[in-house]
């Protein structure tokens, strides 16, 4: 997953939901998934609420009753970057739903193509990019003394 310093960049992360029953808890760590649980966790759930943050900038945003716990990132920095682990926890020994994935957070790129041309590039989701330029120039407006606006006392 890349993204630019500043946006709000969202990791995915989704497991099959047939029933109430398949709903279950889950983690978000930095790092490489573990044995077992997340190591330096960020975020837990019970599949139905978030019982554990550390960190406003971490948060669940889709539906947890439909399996999609992807984590938002708000406000990504540079030190956002690095391997996450999403481990959904499934009953048995060593069935859980472990993925691995690399964040990467790129400093905002600003190019000039000429003095007054400005083009920025925003990721609005996973893998897709949006570019918009704009020009700006200046406009003076002359007003002669006789159009200035009075002063009433």
């Amino acid at each position: 997953v890349v993204g630019e310093v500043g946006q709000n960049i969202t990791v995915p992360c989704l497991y099959s939901v047939r029933s109430t029953n398949d709903i279950t808890s889950m983690c978000w760590g930095r790092g490489s998934c573990p044995n077992s649980k997340c190591s330096q966790p960020i975020i837990w759930t019970d599949g139905w609420k978030v019982t554990e943050q550390h960190g406003s900038r971490y948060l669940l945003q889709g539906n947890l009753q439909e399996g999609d716990v992807s984590l938002t990132i708000v406000n990504a920095e540079t030190a956002d970057s690095g391997t996450y682990c999403c481990r959904v926890e499934h009953r048995g020994w060593f069935n859980d739903q472990k993925t691995n994935l690399k964040v990467v957070i790129m400093k905002a790129r600003i190019s000039t193509a000429s003095p007054h041309t400005y083009t920025s590039q925003q990721t609005s989701a996973p893998g897709s990019t949006r570019e918009s330029s704009f020009t700006i120039t200046d406009t003076w407006l002359w007003v002669s003394a006789s159009e200035a606006p009075q002063t009433v006392s």
